[in-house]
């Protein structure tokens, strides 16, 4: 039996099947990846928009194992200094002038953005609804499943937390009408990750945040999969020239490590008082050591201009393949936040592309999303291009 087989008996047989995997990965450097055999591939997908640095980038490497000779755990009862100093740089890098609030994942991240807009509503009309978009994704607890409006990920789990409504995303009007008395915030990404990789337009941002004006809501922008550099700025919603009033982080956030981040602006970044929202390993030294590192390597290695000159390379060599397949009908996205639109089952494609060496995800419906590391350079992606051109013609092809 192979390490793979093994590793997959045994993970069938001890871990709950939330996931399916086919592959285990034993090693990654950059944008390569190693199976149990060692078998190289280009990861397109870092680790679900994770790694934007690549993986186990050496300052990154080193970040960590300075601070776990130093200090692993604090707790929120007391501050450190890694923690303090990330707070510091996110809030100068959002130009919000506000405060941050760190946990584990983008669902708590979300979360604490839910119970913060709630608990500033119910001193302010007694308002808590949030307005949030038709196939957005904003985490996995109940209240982000909630939020999430995608049917979906929430069938079986009723009841589910009430007060939250759908809007259709890019249709200001759609938005007007979910808002009623009872409204404190609308929530939504500048970029749907999950729910198919599409863009908010210029207008719908602008849109919401002279609702929110007009109607004194929170605007709260979910970056957790476009955050940290994914479409070319710091955080989507920059792009667009738009400030929220919160906005969230998490993936890509520490290189690797689990942690979350809320962000507010100056108006909001005192609603929490002490003991009103908590998070035991929020703000850990080694995740925020890690985080400190990750935003390094973005701006030592220019890696926003990257992800904006890396990312139209691919997609117009995408582009070149819908021109070529008729079963391939659109690209969209931003930077290396990209998905391709298909005619059928995109889990035969990311099957395919796998097959040649490529990784890449699903995103819902009908599109194929490619998210590889920001540290993506011109000819790596020309390799892993011929080698999704070689996928398409054996699919595809006469």
């Amino acid at each position: 039996m192979s390490k793979t087989q093994d590793t997959l008996k045994k993970y069938q047989s001890f871990m709950m099947p939330t996931y399916t995997p086919s592959i285990v990965l034993s090693s990654g450097k950059g944008v390569t990846v190693r199976d149990a055999e060692g078998l190289a591939l280009y990861d397109f997908t870092s680790g679900i928009g994770v790694l934007n640095v690549g993986h186990c980038h050496p300052k990154v490497v080193k970040a960590i194992q300075d601070q776990a000779a130093s200090l692993t755990h604090a707790s929120n009862l007391f501050a450190n200094e890694p923690a303090t100093l990330l707070a510091e740089k996110l809030v100068e890098l959002s130009g919000l002038g506000g405060k941050a609030f760190f946990c584990n994942s983008g669902a708590e991240a979300n979360e604490a953005a839910i119970k913060l807009a709630r608990k500033w509503g119910s001193a302010n009309g007694g308002r808590y609804g949030i307005v949030t978009m038709r196939n957005g994704f904003h985490g996995r607890t109940l209240a982000t499943v909630a939020a999430t409006g995608q049917a979906w990920c929430q069938e079986g789990y009723d009841p589910l937390p009430y007060g939250f409504s759908y809007a259709d995303f890019n249709d200001l009007e759609s938005v007007k009408a979910a808002v009623d008395d009872k409204t404190v915030a609308i929530m939504l990404e500048a970029v749907q990750g999950e729910g198919g990789v599409t863009p908010a337009t210029q207008e719908f941002m602008e849109g919401v945040r002279a609702l929110c004006d007009e109607k004194n809501l929170l605007m709260i922008c979910d970056e957790v999969q476009s955050g940290m550099g994914r479409t070319g700025d710091w955080f989507a919603w920059q792009g667009y020239g738009v400030k929220p009033d919160l906005f969230t982080l998490a993936k890509s956030l520490a290189g690797g490590l689990p942690m979350g981040a809320l962000v507010s602006n100056a108006k909001f970044a005192d609603v929490f008082t002490p003991s009103s929202h908590a998070s035991t390993f929020g703000g850990n030294p080694i995740a925020a050591a890690a985080a400190l590192a990750t935003i390094s390597v973005i701006e030592e290695e220019h890696l926003l201009d990257n992800a904006k000159k890396v990312g139209a390379l691919l997609k117009e060599a995408l582009q070149g393949f819908v021109d070529k397949y008729d079963k391939l009908l659109e690209v969209r996205g931003k930077g290396l936040m990209l998905g391709l639109v298909v005619d059928g089952d995109p889990a035969e494609i990311v099957d395919a592309l796998k097959a040649q060496g490529v990784l890449a995800l699903t995103a819902r419906g009908n599109v194929v999303r490619f998210l590889p590391p920001l540290v993506l350079k011109e000819g790596t992606l020309d390799e892993a291009c011929e080698m999704i051109d070689d996928a398409l013609d054996c699919m595809f092809g006469e």
